[in-house]
C-alpha cells in the first residue's frame, strides 16, 4: 500500500513537472515569436540611415564616376570619415561639404547658395537661361545635393523653389534619407499638398530609430495637423491665406500669388453661398412651421414674442463685386468695406473671421 502511495505521488509530481515544463517552453516560444515579429516589423521600413562606412562608399563610388584620381578619392573619404567622427556636422552637411571640393558643379551651386539662396533654387530649373545641370552627377551625390539645397530653401520658407529641387529624389539614394523625407514632407505640408505630405511623413515614421527625435516629433504633429484637412473648408481657406501672406512677405506679387488670391475669393464665395442656402432653408422651414401652427389654431396666428427675432424679407445675398473685384475692394469707402466684411464673416467663428478681415485689409493695403 505504501509503495502504491509512493508511486502515485511520483506520478503526480512528474505530471506537475511536465505541465510546468510545457508552460515554460510555450511562454519561451511565444517570446521568441514576439521578438521575431518585432524584428520583422522593424525590417518593414522602406529606408534606413546609412552608416559611416556606407557613406564613405557612396562618396567613393560617386567620385569614381566623376573620373576623380584615386589619390584624391582616398583623401576625400578620409576627410568625410574625420568629419563624421568629429560629429560637428550632420551626415548631409559632411557629405556635401566634402564632395564640393571634388566636383565643380557642386562647388558652383554651394557658392551660389551662400550668396543668393533663392537664385540657386531657380537656377536648377531646366528652362533657366543659366541652368545649373545636376543630372550628370551620380545618383547618391545628386540626391544628396538636391536634398541639401531643398532643406535650405524650406528653412527659408521658399517652398516653391524647394519642391522642384527634391521632388524626384529617391530617399534611398540620399546621404540623409531622414532629411529628404522630413523636409520634403514639410514642404508638401506648407503647400497644402496633403496626399504627398502624408506619403513622406508616414514613410519617415516607419523608421523612428534612425530619425532624429526632432524630425519624428514634428512629423507626428504635421500628420495630425493635415490629416483632417478638407477641401473648401474654413481650415483650408485660412491656410491659403497664410500662404498668400508668406508670399507677400517675400515680396512676391506675381501671377502665382494672384491665382492664390483668386482661389481664396472663389472658395469664400462658395462657402458664403452654402451658408446662405442653409439659412434660407432654415427660414423656409420656420415659415412652414409657423403656417402649420396658424392653421391648427383656426387660421389665427399667435402674436410674436418680444424676445423672438423678426424674419427679414431680404435674401441675404452678398454683393459679389465686393468679394471678387479685388481692385475695387481697395477703392471702397471705409464704411462700405466694413459692411462687406461683416456680410462675409457674419456666421464664421471668431478666429476665422479675424483671418478673413486681416486678409482683405492686406489686399486693400498692398493694392495689386
Amino acid at each position: 500500500m505504501a509503495n502504491h502511495n509512493h508511486s502515485s505521488r511520483l506520478l503526480r509530481t512528474s505530471w506537475a513537472c511536465a505541465v510546468v515544463l510545457y508552460f515554460i517552453l510555450t511562454v519561451a516560444g511565444m517570446c521568441r515569436s514576439v521578438h521575431a515579429a518585432d524584428d520583422a516589423f522593424e525590417n518593414e521600413a522602406s529606408w534606413k540611415q546609412p552608416s559611416e562606412a556606407e557613406l564613405t562608399q557612396f562618396l567613393r563610388q560617386s567620385l569614381e564616376r566623376l573620373g576623380t584620381a584615386p589619390t584624391k578619392i582616398n583623401d576625400a573619404t578620409e576627410q568625410l570619415s574625420a568629419a563624421l567622427e568629429a560629429d560637428n556636422l550632420d551626415p548631409l552637411d559632411a557629405f556635401v561639404t566634402t564632395a564640393r571640393a571634388y566636383s565643380p558643379i557642386v562647388e558652383q551651386l554651394a557658392t551660389l547658395i551662400s550668396k543668393d539662396l533663392q537664385e540657386a533654387g531657380v537656377r536648377i530649373a531646366p528652362d533657366h537661361p543659366a541652368h545649373l545641370n545636376l543630372n550628370p552627377l551620380p545618383k547618391p551625390l545628386q540626391a544628396s545635393v538636391r536634398t541639401w539645397l531643398g532643406r535650405e530653401l524650406v528653412r527659408a520658407r521658399l517652398y516653391d523653389e524647394a519642391l522642384p529641387a527634391f521632388r524626384e529624389v529617391d530617399a534611398a539614394n540620399s546621404a540623409d534619407p531622414a532629411a529628404t523625407l522630413f523636409f520634403r514632407g514639410a514642404c508638401y505640408h506648407a503647400l497644402l499638398q496633403k496626399k504627398e505630405a502624408l506619403v513622406d511623413l508616414e514613410r519617415l515614421l516607419e523608421n523612428e530609430k534612425d530619425s532624429p527625435i526632432r524630425f519624428t516629433r514634428t512629423a507626428q504633429l504635421m500628420v495630425a495637423d493635415i490629416s483632417p484637412l478638407k477641401e473648401d473648408s474654413l481650415d483650408e481657406i485660412s491656410r491659403l491665406m497664410t500662404d498668400v501672406t508668406r508670399r507677400l512677405d517675400l515680396g512676391r506679387a506675381d501671377e502665382n500669388v494672384q491665382d492664390q488670391e483668386q482661389k481664396i475669393i472663389d472658395k469664400l464665395s462658395k462657402l458664403i453661398d452654402k451658408i446662405e442656402e442653409q439659412q434660407q432653408q432654415q427660414q423656409q422651414q420656420q415659415q412652414q412651421a409657423e403656417q402649420g401652427q396658424g392653421e391648427s389654431q383656426g387660421g389665427q396666428s399667435t402674436p410674436m414674442n418680444d424676445s423672438q427675432a423678426a424674419g427679414g424679407n431680404g435674401t441675404g445675398d452678398v454683393d459679389r463685386k465686393k468679394i471678387e473685384d479685388r481692385d475695387g475692394w481697395g477703392k471702397l469707402p471705409p464704411a462700405e468695406r466694413k459692411e462687406a466684411l461683416q456680410q462675409i464673416s457674419r456666421d464664421l467663428p471668431t478666429h476665422y473671421r479675424e483671418a478673413i478681415e486681416a486678409y482683405f485689409r492686406k489686399l486693400a493695403t498692398d493694392g495689386s
